[in-house]
């Protein structure tokens, strides 16, 4: 056996190391190497964030042709007014629901009269800035010959691909100053990419957080057109947790920069999950916007309106395809990065970064890292084979052992068949069968002998 074990020892701890390897190999998770947390919360949220167009068209009829000034100028307007706004939101369902502010979307929620009543006060103000009056002359001189003659309300939802589509208001709260200053619409789509949403009262002063969306600031015309479909993401803390509206609605103080466009953004944690909506800044300071005062909803006021909606915020396939891929991208794994950018764009072909992602992952394909992972199945194989292995050579070095054949050793004298009945006594209890005990029985056998001849003696002379 000793002899056996020389081998099959050492051939079995190979074998388990062979399993123990397969098995690191097969678990080993791709690294994302040293990419910042940010860019990470932010390549993550930007397929999400939309902006929001909510606008009303008021059509014109001026009623005095004597005065060809005014028709001219309400003809470059093509006798029309555009009354409304921009701002930002982020998808919260994979089937296009939206959360932003009520003051975003505010002006399609207003009857046709209050519209038409708030553009004329802007018509009145391009006429008394051009004929170089007061307000109210102007106001009294178009409110005699001007009416209007329909209104047509648009919203619309900007996805960061170049998508428009319509948009529904599905709840609504109160604009700014009026209530609870939260949105929720609907667009059509299906495997949109989606953020999640956080727990506001699990928020603590100074906690790290970013504001992701559409500032006006941002846009310019020194910028491409497609530039305006690409989101800004500004970094702050948050400043304070538990100030209130005059309204009694709670909102959170933080100190990103944002502005114009910004509103019904989302702030977002360190996790990337929205904790609330950007919904107005700090007073003005000498007609100027001072940053680092901005207020957001708390995302706990926001799921009050997401449940009137009845919407389900849950992780997309895209989001988890695109994560997935992203992870692999920055560990290096390009080739199976490109799958899971394929597979992206097969489900949702107008996602905002995932064409320039494909192309990058075939531009380093020559350097793609092996992910050990791919080859479980012959690992398993591998390692059942190594284990059936281990088994055998356990059962041959310790099941098995030669028969006795009954031949001694070279060298070794034949044991001596017992005296008498073949049985032999310890004589001094040591537990052994010493010479003492081997005379002691010869002896007993010679007084038997001895014995028997007397008594065959006897008898031959009877």
């Amino acid at each position: 056996m000793k002899k056996r074990a020389l081998f099959t020892i050492p051939l079995s701890l190979i074998l388990i190391a062979v399993i123990v390897t397969s098995f690191f190999l097969i678990n080993i998770k791709p690294a994302a190497g040293n990419i910042a947390q940010a860019q990470k919360l932010a390549e993550y949220t930007k397929p999400a964030v939309v902006r929001i167009l909510d606008y009303a068209v008021v059509e014109w009829q001026f009623n005095n042709p004597n005065d060809p000034e005014v028709m001219a100028i309400l003809e470059q307007l093509n006798y029309q007014s555009v009354l409304g706004g921009s701002g930002s939101g982020g998808i919260i369902s994979s089937d296009g629901y939206i959360v932003t502010n009520a003051h975003v979307v505010e002006t399609t929620q207003m009857k046709d009269e209050d519209i038409a009543n708030a553009a004329f006060e802007q018509l009145v103000g391009i006429m008394a800035d051009y004929f170089k009056v007061d307000y109210d002359t102007a106001y009294k001189y178009m409110l005699d010959y001007t009416q209007y003659t329909g209104v047509k309300k648009v919203l619309k939802v900007i996805l960061p691909g170049g998508d428009v589509l319509d948009g529904e208001v599905k709840s609504y709260g109160a604009p700014i100053n009026e209530g609870k200053d939260v949105a929720v619409l609907k667009i059509e789509g299906k495997n949109l990419p989606t953020l999640p949403l956080g727990n506001s009262d699990n928020i603590q002063n100074q906690d790290n957080i970013w504001v992701i969306g559409y500032p006006a600031a941002a846009d310019s015309d020194l910028l491409s057109p497609d530039s305006s479909l690409v989101s800004s993401m500004n970094a702050g803390q948050i400043s304070a947790t538990s100030k209130k509206t005059e309204q009694g609605s709670p909102v959170i103080q933080i100190n990103a920069a944002a502005t114009h466009g910004n509103s019904g953004g989302p702030v977002i944690n360190e996790k990337g999950e929205i904790i609330g909506l950007l919904t107005f800044r700090g007073d003005t300071v000498n007609g100027q916007e001072v940053q680092g005062f901005n207020f957001a909803v708390p995302v706990n006021t926001v799921k009050e309106f997401v449940n009137q909606a009845g919407v389900r915020n849950t992780k997309s396939e895209t989001d988890k395809l695109y994560q997935e891929g992203l992870e692999l991208y920055w560990g290096g794994y390009y080739k199976h990065a490109l799958e899971k950018f394929e597979a992206v764009q097969r489900i949702y072909p107008n996602h905002s970064e995932i064409k320039q992602y494909i192309a990058n992952s075939e531009k380093k394909m020559d350097s793609s890292k092996t992910l050990w992972s791919d080859y479980a199945t012959i690992f398993y194989i591998v390692d059942g084979v190594a284990g059936l292995l281990i088994l055998v050579l356990l059962v041959f070095t310790f099941a098995f052992r030669p028969k006795n054949t009954g031949v001694a050793p070279a060298g070794t004298a034949p044991t001596p068949p017992m005296p008498g009945n073949g049985g032999l006594t310890d004589l001094n209890g040591d537990g052994k069968i010493d010479v003492q005990d081997i005379l002691h029985a010869l002896q007993e056998q010679q007084r038997k002998q001895n014995k028997d001849n007397n008594n065959n003696n006897h008898n031959n002379w009877q």
